[in-house]
């Protein structure tokens, strides 16, 4: 059971959603891709806002890393290997963590996943939120609410921002990107990012954030260049790219869904 409340497009579908997006990326963990980039100066450390669309490529497969800045003491957003969502800062133990309940085991769907940031916040418990598909999660394994005014590392200067991976050649993705952004100084809703169809409201469809605003160290990457698929399309500073080739530019995107092989049907065989 995934436990996704709210589904998009099927596979192999293509609809007018008003907002169609071109081309996703496809981070093959046997590789090693990833995208980095990182900052001379810092943002807002204390509030910012994480969006993207992702399809997995396989599950119960290690750790796999959406977004991550720092090493030993970092902040990270990843699928981990019992296929939930773990956003957590750590610096020899976790002091900020969200692990869901739900499993995302879907490898045929695409997710939007959004995540707060938001240490000037009085309220512990909205220090950091996460959204799957437009809708709040709020059931979790694991709650650990960040210190009032605690500094994350993404934005930092001096520490690399990565998409893909951990940095370290470990915990890489595997699967799809699409509509990735990083609003540094900034919490959006879900629905700056998307919206439910007018038609069939358990549909989350995506919308365009070209008219964000990004903030200091924000970025937005729609993959539309394969010669460099780590343009910030806000026009900022480009991430650099490793292990990715302009082969790796897909048309699989969240409002052009393709059938995928299922990696849990598993077919008899007979000698």
């Amino acid at each position: 059971n995934t436990g996704e409340l709210m589904i998009i497009l099927g596979t192999n579908s293509i609809k007018d959603t008003g907002f169609n997006v071109a081309n996703s990326c496809r981070f093959n963990r046997a590789d090693g891709p990833n995208m980095t980039k990182t900052p001379g100066s810092s943002g807002d450390l204390r509030k910012w806002t994480w969006s993207c669309w992702v399809k997995r490529g396989s599950i119960s497969n290690g750790s796999q890393t959406m977004f991550n800045a720092g090493s030993s003491s970092n902040t990270q957003i990843r699928f981990d290997s019992d296929d939930t969502i773990n956003f957590y800062q750590y610096s020899s133990s976790y002091t900020a963590r969200l692990a869901t309940n739900q499993k995302f085991r879907d490898v045929s769907a695409w997710y939007h996943i959004v995540a707060h940031w938001d240490t000037d916040n009085g309220t512990a418990g909205d220090r950091m939120k996460l959204f799957v598909n437009g809708t709040e999660v709020t059931s979790f394994s694991a709650d650990v609410n960040p210190n009032q005014n605690l500094d994350s590392y993404f934005g930092a200067s001096g520490t690399a921002l990565y998409v893909g991976d951990k940095g370290d050649g470990a915990e890489e993705m595997d699967g799809y990107l699409a509509e990735v952004c990083f609003i540094d100084g900034q919490n959006l809703a879900p629905s700056s990012f998307g919206e439910f169809d007018e038609d069939s409201p358990q549909i989350w469809k995506p919308k365009d954030v070209s008219g964000l605003t990004a903030g200091t160290n924000g970025f937005y990457l729609d993959f539309e260049d394969s010669s460099n698929l780590g343009n910030d399309a806000f026009g900022g500073t480009d991430l650099t790219e490793t292990n990715l080739a302009a082969t790796d530019q897909s048309l699989d995107t969240c409002t052009n869904n393709f059938a995928t092989w299922n990696s849990l049907f598993r077919k008899g065989t007979t000698t």
